[in-house]
């Protein structure tokens, strides 16, 4: 079996339309993992993506592990780590460590996986059994590749093969009408960057107001797991999101996203 890894960005975007088109070997199907709190316009791509790719005989599933804005502000539900950024009171200043990427993309993916192999957790998947999963690391990115923690799961990487950067699915995408392919990233992520909350308060007046709500409930941690000796927020101003003026200058902040399998450490066995 060989399926797509889709973030519903760029990369894994533009591998799947290579795929329709035949200029790469087609997938038996894509699998999307929903954390159910992703942007209107990654959901709305994603419906393009999949009308295309069902009307090309490839399935796009879509999996999750639940609402992760619901669950990181449960009380019953033990800590869910986003990436927030933390203010102590004595000005200290530090970030939480990211585990909603293993959780809420890897670990469906993992588990559609060996449910399409016939193997669901926790039956043990036979050595000779795996299945080939494409992820959509282009060249600029490079350091990104490597191999899938688990036995049942080859990772190969199309757009090395073909030499591509993200610049390169870029023009593609446009050139397929796709050209307003958003990044793949939460609704309220940390590590989105002043243009791209700029851009959600520009063009998606729910969504911004659903991100400002969330970063105030996260104010002192979240629910099951509070600190009173800090703050936390979702902008790296460490400043409720509502007051930031956005300068666009996104210099100091890496170019980070919660794309499937790009975090290593955070990938165990399932």
């Amino acid at each position: 079996m060989r399926f797509l890894s889709l973030g519903a960005g760029v990369q894994s975007s533009a591998l799947l339309l290579l795929a329709i088109e035949g200029r790469i070997p087609r997938f038996d199907c894509a699998i999307f993992a929903d954390t159910q709190f992703e942007p209107a316009a990654v959901y709305g791509h994603l419906d393009r993506l999949e009308k295309l790719a069902s009307d090309a005989g490839i399935p796009v599933r879509r999996v999750s592990s639940g609402d992760l804005r619901r669950d990181s502000l449960d009380i019953e539900r033990r800590f869910v780590s986003m990436p927030l950024f933390v203010l102590g009171r004595n000005g200290a200043r530090g970030m939480l460590r990211r585990q909603c990427t293993s959780e809420y993309k890897i670990a469906p993916i993992k588990a559609e996986a060996r449910r399409l192999l016939g193997y669901p957790h926790p039956a043990r998947v036979p050595r000779s059994v795996y299945a080939e999963q494409a992820i959509g690391i282009s060249v600029d990115e490079f350091h990104r590749a490597k191999d899938a923690p688990v036995r049942y799961l080859r990772n190969v990487f199309p757009l090395l093969e073909l030499g591509w950067t993200r610049a390169d699915c870029r023009t593609y995408l446009t050139s397929q009408g796709f050209a307003d392919t958003p990044r793949s990233a939460c609704l309220a992520c940390p590590y989105h960057q002043d243009r791209e909350w700029a851009h959600l308060r520009d063009t998606d007046p729910d969504g911004w107001a659903e991100a400002i709500a969330f970063d105030e409930a996260i104010r002192h941690g979240y629910p099951g797991a509070r600190k009173i000796d800090a703050t936390y927020y979702l902008h790296r101003s460490r400043k409720p999101l509502a007051e930031v003026v956005f300068t666009g200058d996104d210099r100091q902040q890496p170019r980070l996203g919660c794309s499937p399998w790009s975090c290593r450490s955070e990938a165990g066995e399932v």
